[in-house]
């Protein structure tokens, strides 16, 4: 047996890409993954699409199969579930069907994840009722959508699926009316899944205006896109119960009910931390495993990475919990490069996050309203502006807005977000750079960007904002 193995627990976007690249790194040093389900390496961002039928079968969403794990050199178990840690001893208790061990370690990482928080809601043993947050999920609402007489097996050929659940709902009848709780990420996209799948749907945003994080600016317009391609928004309108015992029949709010036949949850997740509870691990933000510039916790030799672990925000300085799977990705990556010898840190993040909703393309980074930037300590001044995507005779030329917030002493730029139909999103990877630089708002306004008709008016509508919000600074 190895005298120094690298276990890690879980074996998704994080623990694959740990494993993966220790395993790069140092080829002759043992790597051990333990996954207590049977799917790894999954899309999670590509569930709505599979839903809505945009991707064919969900074989299209896995990034790595057991075969290509083991030619790889990682010892993977799948069904294998990591119950406790004993950092003294430096082992790991495991179990399985067929039995029970302590598999000790070296270096340990904990990539358990994030799970769907309910609220309130009990979605468990209701018909039709969903939260999106595993393919299994996924798979259950392709099918439960479905007419029973014309649901295809095939789309779920090739995978782990829980094939009796997916049989299961493609026996019920399938639905008309379908009602999201939460307006977040999956809220929208859903909407849109939904919407292409046939039947009328209701979205319910307790707050004032859809994706919170993505800013005023943004959310009225994806609520007026939504509107227009037939959901019908709820704002301001928390769910107060899902109605039904054994089938979901209506959601109740407001002293009302709407009669549904499907309802899907999405009103957030949680990180998976149990595992260290009694441990002495550091949580910090969000309830997530405290980590350091390594991804390192406080517990030696133990490291976190992904939807369970924290990370510093590169505005602020300070630790946050912003789960996203590039955040995941990188942070493994990096831990498998300290792990083999090659100390890595795992970098800052800014919450970059893009997401569409119909035609309108929605992006974010970094502090994106004054709110937002005051409670960080800034003194904050915001412009929105609306400009073109492209030159204005050039076909396809769309109203774009974009928002941008700095703070006033020392004008740096603090974040932003940006919506429009053509080409939007990947626009604020611009933006996203300038934070990782520091940027003050004048340096982004003499940013170099490219142009040309077909791609980009004279002045980017990223480099408008920049000069309005420069000439606010200077009053």
């Amino acid at each position: 047996m190895s005298t120094d193995p690298f276990v890690v627990v879980g074996a998704d976007a994080a623990g694959l890409s740990a494993a993966s690249k220790c395993r790069r790194a140092a080829p002759d040093r043992e790597v051990i993954v333990f996954e207590k389900g049977q799917w790894i390496s999954y899309a999670y961002c590509g569930m709505p699409y599979f839903i809505e039928g945009r991707v064919d079968r969900m074989a299209d969403l896995l990034s790595l199969l057991p075969a290509e794990a083991d030619e790889r050199g990682i010892d993977l178990r799948r069904g294998h579930e990591v119950t406790g840690v004993d950092p003294e001893a430096k082992t790991v208790r495991v179990e399985s069907d067929d039995e029970t061990f302590d598999q000790p370690y070296s270096d340990l990482l904990v990539a358990t994840g994030g799970r769907a928080t309910t609220g309130s809601f009990d979605v468990r043993g209701v018909d039709g009722a969903f939260t999106l947050h595993s393919m299994d999920a996924a798979a259950a609402i392709d099918a439960y959508i479905a007419d029973p007489d014309e649901y295809d097996f095939g789309r779920v050929d090739d995978t782990p699926v829980d094939r009796e659940r997916v049989a299961y709902n493609a026996e019920l009848a399938a639905p008309e009316t379908a009602a999201i709780v939460g307006g977040g990420y999956v809220g929208v996209e859903m909407a849109e899944a939904l919407v292409g799948r046939g039947l009328e749907v209701h979205l319910f945003q307790r707050s004032e205006h859809v994706l919170r994080p993505f800013g005023e600016a943004v959310g009225e317009r994806v609520e007026t896109e939504l509107a227009d391609k037939g959901v019908t928004v709820h704002t301001e309108t928390p769910v107060d119960a899902l109605v039904g015992d054994d089938r979901i029949e209506a959601v109740a709010f407001d002293g009302a009910e709407l009669a549904v036949d499907l309802a899907v949850v999405g009103v957030g997740i949680e990180p998976n931390t149990e595992l260290l509870a009694e441990t002495g691990v550091d949580l910090g933000t969000g309830g997530a495993l405290r980590t350091d510039d390594y991804g390192r916790t406080n517990l030696d030799d133990v490291y976190a990475a992904g939807d369970c672990a924290t990370a510093r925000h590169t505005v602020t300085g300070e630790e946050t919990w912003l789960p996203l799977g590039l955040t995941a990705n990188r942070a493994g990556r990096a831990i498998g490069s300290t792990v083999a010898g090659e100390p890595t840190p795992v970098g800052d993040i800014a919450g970059t996050a893009v997401v569409k909703a119909f035609d309108q393309e929605c992006g974010r980074v970094g502090l994106v309203s004054e709110a937002e930037a005051t409670a960080a300590g800034f003194d904050p001044v915001s412009a929105t502006i609306t400009a073109g995507s492209r030159s204005g005779y050039y076909p396809g030329a769309a109203e774009t807005d974009v928002t941008l917030v700095a703070d006033r002493e020392t004008e740096r730029l603090l974040g932003g977000s940006i919506v429009g139909p053509d080409r939007a999103a990947v626009r604020i990877d611009t933006l996203s750079t300038a934070l990782d630089a520091g940027m003050t708002v004048g340096e982004v306004e003499r940013l170099d960007l490219a142009y040309a008709p077909p791609f980009s008016p004279v002045w980017d509508p990223i480099l408008v904002a920049a000069k309005v919000l420069n000439g606010q600074l200077d009053d």
